[in-house]
């Protein structure tokens, strides 16, 4: 932990640069990009029934979007006002009325026609509700009517047949607590969150190389950094707010850089609306950028450190900081035979990038003084996500990149609650403040009082798998309890989830609103529960910034809906129902006494009880974690570690392909039109030689398939890395192969190969064996 504090925030320059300008026509007149002012006023006549709530939501709470932490309309790193689409968006959600009862009550079968983005626009959960297979409407019950019921099945399931999650919509810390308390309570460890299908690698990399499971810098670091590198990270488009640290970058002479087998348009050129001279002229964002192969940033960090080691051998001193590594890391030896193994043929073919290329951003790194890394989901939604990040762990370390001003490493979070939910406990592989170990759960038990189970909980993939065990296996998954969350529009094959949701006997989803996966039956019963906002919460709440600022949100007074409850208080009134002699070692009573516990808890926590009020924050670990080098492992020391190139087979005429997000937040979809490139859902991003090779017309009618599924679309030629291909996430999991996990961190592997070809061609030999054959001549799984 570092002792440096954060001291930001700081200005923004007031004199115009016309050299950063991205078009001389103000406010980008006829260019393709999001339109803020359209937008801002969409959201204003969307709100206008509330207005007055929606004002004070926004300049008193704490935005439960992306993870940046704006509070009100301020934060830590800039001076001045914050606002961007994405929480204008989400603020719909917390100021709308709740779905009226001819609505609620009609036939499941047409509410099953509503895609979820029309049933967000319902209105809230107003009440409990039931239903059962057979039954054609949901039906009102009570609060004690359905907790007792949910309780009853609790006691009568082995306790490894129950399992928990929760989602990283807008919960705060002190329901992620509650919830992961609750759980070991009721005996389970089957609890999980949000970060399984984001981040879960970054958290599992920074670990085992530098003993930290959390960003080692902050934004402001972003500021005078010599080089910024995005790595599979669209932050102009999922944390918009992040586009004015960059122009603040930009100022001051940074250079940034993009790596991506997309050419980003957002990342490219953006207009920052908080930003007068932005908003007027737009801003030039990236430097350079660097088109891998999808799966191939293995192979570029390793050709980059051989680029490195072959200069240090010429002239010592001139790649690596050979005073950090001597002092801080470990395994440079190994790291180093392992990479002079490393052929360049290889190299090239697995990362789609040149020599040449490599040494130009091996290069720009080893001539700066400073660096901060930031990626995101394009590193780590893949088999071997883990490796990944401590690959560029590795780079860092091998250039002191780490623990000082401007320096360091940052897995970008896109959700307001999901930093803390691990740092909570509700986590299968960890209890507050640390790992799921013996000394930890030791440490736990005398802090609760009661037994925390030893076996090992599932990952939430693994939990919905188990619904389809056989009915007497102990992890046949009996009840799932989720708080927030769509499974069906999150995890690769639908239709699988799908039958794991509906082989489940008790479902209980605690929610504020309903969406596909809601509607869903269950063996037995299907039970809704009305969860309220973090602004809503009594006492108010807090939660963890990307950076590790613990912001607090209060209370904010308004319209209330229904029968709905503070989340955490919802999971305290279960537990008292399943042991009601062990009631007091579960019985919170107030959201400061929650607070209180978890400084307990988790001690880099200690600060969260002291807050209370509006604007209160602070941030654990200091300014940088490893500061002077110095690490939380064993030794002190970083860990550089050899990584392998994984094997990617992509036979000739297949195509990789990623998912990719538009005008959403997370599975939440706000249109159907990408602002940033002006692509449907359905268009497939294709490079328009790889289209013209197999006779594909721009916009023509495409089919995109593997032994996994079939996606129908259409090609729209744009910027990919040739024989990449991109499909819009959640529409593209019908290819996306169920059941494959990263080996450290459990994610899903969110990309596979597929065949592309012409609508027409594939519907004339559209029978089974054709496919099917099409698919095994050509091996299109990636290996």
């Amino acid at each position: 932990m570092g002792k440096t504090k954060h001291d930001g925030p700081v200005k923004l320059p007031k004199i115009p640069d016309p050299k950063l300008w991205a078009s001389w026509l103000p406010l980008g007149i006829g260019k393709v990009k999001p339109k803020h002012i359209r937008d801002t006023a969409k959201a204003v006549w969307e709100n206008k029934d509330n207005l007055p709530y929606a004002s004070r939501i926004i300049t008193r709470g704490v935005c439960d979007g992306c993870a940046l932490g704006v509070a009100g309309l301020k934060d830590q790193t800039l001076t001045g006002p914050h606002i961007c689409t994405t929480r204008l968006n989400v603020l719909r959600l917390n100021t709308m009325s709740a779905i009226k009862d001819d609505v609620l009550f009609q036939d499941i079968a047409h509410l099953r026609t509503l895609s979820s983005s029309q049933l967000r626009k319902l209105g809230r959960i107003p009440y409990p509700l039931s239903r059962k297979p057979g039954e054609k409407k949901f039906t009102r019950i009570t609060w004690d009517d359905a907790l007792n019921k949910i309780a009853k099945k609790i006691k009568s399931v082995d306790p490894k047949q129950l399992a928990f999650f929760l989602t990283a919509r807008g919960i705060t810390n002190e329901s992620y607590y509650v919830a992961g308390k609750v759980a070991r309570f009721l005996g389970t460890n089957n609890i999980d969150n949000a970060s399984r299908i984001c981040h879960s690698p970054s958290k599992t990399g920074l670990k085992r190389s530098l003993g930290i499971g959390a960003s080692s810098c902050n934004y402001k670091d972003w500021i005078g950094t010599d080089v910024l590198v995005f790595w599979g990270s669209v932050a102009a488009n999922n944390q918009p707010v992040s586009t004015k640290y960059m122009y603040a970058a930009k100022r001051k002479g940074t250079k940034i850089i993009v790596i991506n087998p997309y050419h980003e348009p957002s990342m490219d050129k953006y207009w920052i609306p908080s930003v007068p001279e932005s908003a007027l002229f737009g801003t030039k964002i990236a430097d350079d950028i660097f088109q891998v192969n999808i799966g191939g940033d293995i192979a570029f960090m390793n050709g980059v450190m051989k680029h490195w080691f072959e200069m240090e051998e010429e002239n010592p001193g001139s790649a690596i900081d050979q005073a950090f590594v001597e002092k801080n890391t470990n395994g440079i030896s190994k790291l180093k035979r392992h990479i002079h193994n490393q052929d360049w043929k290889t190299l090239e073919k697995s990362s789609g990038l040149t020599k040449e290329r490599m040494l130009e951003f091996a290069k720009l790194l080893a001539k700066s003084k400073s660096g901060v890394f930031v990626w995101s989901m394009g590193l780590t939604q893949h088999r071997f996500g883990t490796d990944n990040v401590s690959q560029v762990a590795n780079l860092a370390m091998l250039q002191g990149f780490l623990g000082r001003e401007n320096c360091g490493l940052m897995p970008i979070r896109g959700h307001s609650g999901v930093q803390g939910s691990a740092e909570m406990g509700a986590d299968p592989f960890v209890l507050p403040g640390s790992d799921f170990d013996e000394k930890n759960r030791r440490r736990m038990e005398q802090l609760w009082d009661f037994p925390v189970p030893e076996w090992q909980g599932d990952i939430v993939g693994v939990s919905l798998e188990n619904a389809m065990l056989p009915a007497a296996h102990e992890r046949k998954l009996k009840l799932f309890y989720t708080s927030g969350g769509n499974f069906l529009e999150t995890m690769p094959d639908p239709e699988f989830v799908m039958k794991c949701l509906e082989n489940v006997d008790i479902r209980v989803h605690q929610d504020i609103i309903l969406n596909t996966s809601t509607l869903v039956d269950a063996k037995e019963e299907v039970i809704v529960l009305p969860a309220m906002t973090r602004y809503e919460q009594a006492g108010g709440g807090t939660s963890t910034s990307t950076e590790r600022m613990v912001y607090f949100s209060p209370e904010i007074e308004g319209p209330r809906i229904g029968e709905a409850r503070s989340e955490w208080e919802i999971y305290v009134d279960l537990a008292k129902r399943v042991k009601p002699e062990q009631a007091e070692m579960i019985d919170f009573q107030s959201a400061q006494q929650i607070r209180e516990e978890i400084a307990l808890a988790n001690p880099v926590y200690d600060g969260v009880q002291h807050l209370q009020n509006k604007g209160d924050v602070f941030q654990w670990g200091g300014a940088w974690l490893c500061e002077g080098g110095i690490c939380p492992t064993e030794d002190g020391r970083g860990n550089l570690l050899p990584i392998q190139v994984p094997e990617l087979r992509k036979p000739e005429g297949h195509f990789y392909v990623t998912t990719r997000r538009g005008k959403q937040f997370n599975s939440m979809i706000y249109s159907e039109r990408d602002p940033n490139n002006n692509a449907d859902r359905y268009d497939v991003l294709i490079h328009k030689d790889d289209a013209r090779e197999i006779g594909v017309s721009d916009g023509e009618a495409v089919v995109v398939y593997n032994k996994f599924g079939v996606f129908h679309g259409r090609a729209k030629y744009d910027r990919t890395r040739r024989g990449n291909i991109s499909l819009y996430w959640p529409e593209g999991n019908v290819v996306i192969p169920k059941g494959v996990y990263e080996e450290h961190a459990g994610i899903p592997e969110y990309n596979t190969a597929v065949i592309v070809e012409k609508a027409d061609t594939y519907h004339a030999h559209k029978d089974r064996k054709y496919v099917e054959r099409r698919i095994e001549e050509l091996e299109t799984e990636i290996s």
